[in-house]
This record gives structure tokens, sequence and C-alpha cells, in this order.
């Protein structure tokens, strides 16, 4: 085997070994054609798992529970949200008395992403994109957006 080639195959081995750094942030990829999609103009703002964010803060051990509210001082899961999956970029926070849980959505600038997650200061046609971190969530600030909409189809009910 020539030289070159060996050095070539080291290089393209080097980059896919640290493609991983790179994929970890691309969001899940866009539903199948064909589907009704709406147009609405949504406050947008970013968040993160932080206790600012997310209205949580550690007792003197070490322990994340809940600041504020009804239910503070109780036990608060730090990355989860109100559906239950794991925060990732592409976890939409809104209120789901206007978008549900499962409401696929794409954000000019953002991507698409999916509501799982609900916040006390989200309310009607507002919506807050998950980051991996604070600065990158408060770099976002609070445009104003154009955000195609696909609600989740509706199941049918059980008497």
């Amino acid at each position: 085997m020539p030289i070159g080639r060996s050095w070539r195959h080291l290089t393209l081995f080097l980059i896919l070994l640290n493609a991983g750094c790179y994929t970890r942030d691309l969001r899940w990829m866009p539903p199948p054609q064909g589907s009704a999609w709406k147009a609405y103009r949504l406050e947008t703002t970013g968040y993160c798992s932080c206790g600012e964010c997310c209205g949580w803060r550690r007792t003197w051990y070490g322990r994340a529970v809940i600041a504020a509210g009804p239910d503070a001082g109780k036990p608060k899961e730090v990355g989860y949200t109100a559906s239950g999956s794991k925060a990732h970029p592409g976890t939409i926070a809104a209120d789901t008395s206007f978008f549900p849980f499962g409401t696929e959505m794409y954000v000019p600038g953002y991507g698409y992403g999916r509501v799982e997650d609900r916040g006390s200061g989200i309310t009607g046609y507002h919506i807050d994109l998950f980051f991996w971190n604070h600065g990158d969530a408060k770099a976002w600030g609070h445009p104003v957006e154009t955000v195609l909409v696909r609600f989740p189809a509706q199941r049918p009910r059980r008497h």
C-alpha cells in the first residue's frame, strides 16, 4: 500500500472519531412529508437544565430540590422533562393547553423540535427551546418567530 494512501485512511479515521463532538447537537430528523403544518407567531426563549432556568436549588448536602412554590423543598430530577423524557436539543417547553405534548415544531435558526416540557413562566403563544448550556440559552434572547407547528394525531378516547 502506498504511504500516501495510509495517511488518507488515518486522516479519515481521525475525522470520523471526532465527529461525535459535532453530531451530539443535531436535532431529530424532520417528520415525514405530507403532514399538515400551520404557521404561528410565537415568542421564543431559551433554557437549559440549570437551577436558574428550571427553578431548582441544592440543599446543604447537595440534593436537588424545587426552589419555590407549593412543591418547594421536594426532590427534583434535574435534566428530565414534565413528560418524563431526558431533555436534549430539540426539546421544547410550551403551554400544553395550547401545544400538547408531542406537538412538532420547526423554529428558524434552531431547527426541529417536539413539545416535551412545560414551565410555570411558559403561557400562551410562548415556547422555550432547550440548549446544553446557560450561555447559549441566554444568547438566544426573546425573538418572536414564525414557527411551523404540527399537532399530534388525536387518539380515540376509551369509555
